[in-house]
Formats: structure tokens, C-alpha cells, sequence
């Protein structure tokens, strides 16, 4: 029997057990400080049993799963070298900063033991164990950053553990990771606060701003309402690659300025241009680390009951409503319903389903 130990059972610790909950050959353990979010992983069923006992948790452990924050990592490190674990056992993390905790380990970490850092690049626009599901993770890239010495044998042990997850297993340098992942996804949510920031300044002397901020520009800034201790954390943790990474966004927000400040209308089309280039070959419909969801529009008269009319023939059809949200409802003017999934699939089905009733756009 494979003991699975986790410590933060929310969404990513909690689908990771799903992935393995109910599978002969192992067993999954939930860990959690807090008595009464014990209760609740066993009311839900997400682990076979659950603890607030750090030693009982990683008693006889072949595998401990860190889902906590990234600030708390080394704290979770230096604890677990202090109890007698299990030999061979190899401790990962899920974390979004990669060469921090890879070299904290190293430093920690006691013979017999292992420490191979992780990344599922992979979420939800909801938090906690509620929303977790063992499918978060299926066809999203999960990203491995071994030690230099780390032996293969045990990077192929984990690897296969987390074959489970039906993600795409991917090999890379720490440093590396957190180069590409603050590129990617640290400095866009950076981007987004800032711009929300600049706006919401605006609003104060002129509240237009904020009635008009709707459709795209609460679309393109949706990352601005991240959770902000975690992305504290993770902002620290990575600071050196965001700091040069903001030295270069300022260089590219100064070209513009300088295209903008010469009315140079070829320069700024040329700057659309390749950016639309190149964002033609990034890869679709594959989850990634920004969390994406697939929006269709529904126009609907001002009826009683119009909306749970809507939600039940989804529902009826087994189509996963993510989000809902009522942009429009004038006496003079039809409603406008958008509607969120979390996959291209099930908002085309809800496009063709909807669309026999209703003006639907995408």
C-alpha cells in the first residue's frame, strides 16, 4: 500500500488526493493545523483519513505533498526533517516559485530523503477544497525541478505517481521555471494590479470610470483579484526575476511611449502586429498557468425566472455552469447573460443548446 500524505487539502492539495482517493494500492492522508478543516475533508470525502498531527500524518509516508503557501515551504521542510520519516521518501511541493524551496531543501533536506519540487500548472478561478476535482489537472502541464543530484530513479518514481493525474509531465532547471513562470503569469498579475490601481485612482475624482470599466477591460484584468497574501508571498519569493522582468516591461511601455510622442502610426501597428503574431501560435485550448474560462453571451427578455430557466436546461443536459453574471437587465433594453465554463467544449455545447432559444454569442 502507497501512503499519500498531504499537507494544505484545498484546491490543488484536494485534487491531487482525488486523483488517488478510492484507487486500490493506496492510501491518502489529509493534513490541516485546524481541527475543524479536518472534519470537513472527511465529511467530503476527499482523503481516506485526516489529522491535525504533523507525525501521524507522515508516519510511513512514501510520498508528502507541501500544498501550503510559498512562504510557508521552509517552515514545512525544517519540520518534517525533524520526524522520523519513512526511508526513500520523496517530499515535493506545488508551489509557483521554484528555486527558492529547491535550494532551501537541499540545505534542510537528511540522507534517505528526497526532495523534488513541483509545479501543476493548473487551477480555478474558485479556491478552497470545495472546489477541487480530480480532473483539474488532466491535459495541463505539471512541471518537475529536480535537484542537479537528485537521482533519475526517484524522478521517474514521482513521475509515475503523478501519471495519475493525466497531466503532462515536464522536466526543468528551477531557475529556469521561475524565469518562464514570472514572465507568464507573475508579471501579468503584477500588470493587472497596477492598471486596476491606475484606474481606480482616476474613479476617485470621476466615477465614470468605474461604470464604464465593464466587458473587456474586467475581463483583461480579472487576475487583479488574486488572492493577495498568496501573491505576496509568491512576489517576494521571486523577486529578483521580477525585478528585472519589470525593468524590461518599462522598456517596452517606453518604446511605446516614444511611437506614441512621434505620432508614429506605422511603429505602433507594426508593435500590434508581431505581438499578434506571435500570440497566433501560442497553444489553445490547453490549460495553463493563468486559469482560463470560455465565456458565451446570452441575450434574454426581462421574464420571471428567465435565469433558472436557463440553468436548469444546462443543468438538465449535464453542461458545468462556472460562472454567471447579469451585465444588462433594463425594462427598455434585453438582459445579457454571460455565462462561464471551464472548458472550449462545454460552452460550444451550451452555445448550441442555448441557441434554439435564445440569441447566443460567443
Amino acid at each position: 500500500m502507497t501512503k499519500i500524505a498531504i499537507f494544505g487539502v484545498g484546491l490543488i492539495g484536494g485534487s491531487l488526493a482525488l486523483c488517488y482517493k478510492g484507487k486500490p494500492d493506496f492510501t491518502v492522508v489529509g493534513h490541516s493545523p485546524n481541527p475543524n478543516s479536518v472534519q470537513k475533508l472527511l465529511k467530503r470525502n476527499v482523503v481516506d483519513y485526516a489529522t491535525t498531527d504533523m507525525a501521524e500524518a507522515v508516519d510511513g509516508a512514501d510520498y508528502i505533498f507541501l500544498c501550503v503557501p510559498v512562504g510557508n515551504l521552509e517552515e514545512y521542510v525544517q519540520k518534517l526533517m525533524k520526524l522520523p520519516l519513512k526511508q526513500g521518501c520523496i517530499i515535493t511541493d506545488v508551489g509557483s516559485t521554484k528555486a527558492s524551496i529547491t535550494e532551501s531543501a537541499a540545505a534542510h533536506l537528511k540522507e534517505g530523503y528526497y526532495f523534488i519540487g513541483g509545479h501543476p500548472m493548473a487551477g480555478s478561478e474558485r479556491h478552497g477544497v470545495e472546489a477541487a476535482s480530480s480532473h483539474l489537472y488532466e491535459n495541463a502541464f505539471y512541471v518537475l525541478t529536480p535537484a542537479k543530484d537528485t537521482p533519475q530513479a526517484e524522478v521517474d518514481r514521482l513521475t509515475s505517481l503523478l501519471s495519475h493525474t493525466k497531466a503532462q509531465i515536464v522536466q526543468v532547471d528551477a531557475r529556469e521555471h521561475d524565469d518562464i513562470v514570472g514572465a507568464i503569469s507573475h508579471l501579468p498579475h503584477i500588470i493587472a494590479v497596477a492598471l486596476v490601481n491606475q484606474v481606480r485612482s482616476y474613479n476617485e475624482s470621476n466615477p465614470l470610470y468605474q461604470n464604464l470599466a465593464a466587458g473587456g477591460f474586467r475581463d483583461i484584468t480579472r487576475i487583479a483579484s488574486s488572492e493577495p497574501t498568496i501573491w505576496r508571498d509568491i512576489l517576494v519569493n521571486n523577486r529578483e526575476v521580477l525585478l528585472k522582468l519589470l525593468k524590461d516591461w518599462n522598456d517596452e511601455i517606453s518604446r511605446f511611449v516614444q511611437l506614441i510622442e512621434q505620432s508614429n502610426g506605422e511603429g505602433i501597428a507594426e508593435q500590434f502586429r508581431i505581438a499578434g503574431e506571435f500570440r497566433s501560435k501560442l497553444p489553445e485550448r490547453r490549460k495553463g498557468v493563468l486559469t482560463s474560462l470560455y465565456d458565451i453571451y446570452v441575450d434574454v427578455p426581462d421574464h420571471p425566472g428567465i435565469i433558472g430557466s436557463i440553468t436548469s436546461l444546462l443543468g438538465n443536459a449535464r453542461i458545468n455552469l462556472s460562472n454567471i453574471q447579469i451585465i444588462e437587465s433594463r425594462e427598455d433594453v434585453p438582459g445579457v447573460l454571460r455565462l462561464s465554463f471551464r472548458n472550449q467544449e462545454e460552452a460550444d455545447r451550451a452555445s448550441e443548446l442555448l441557441g434554439k432559444e435564445y440569441a447566443v454569442h460567443a
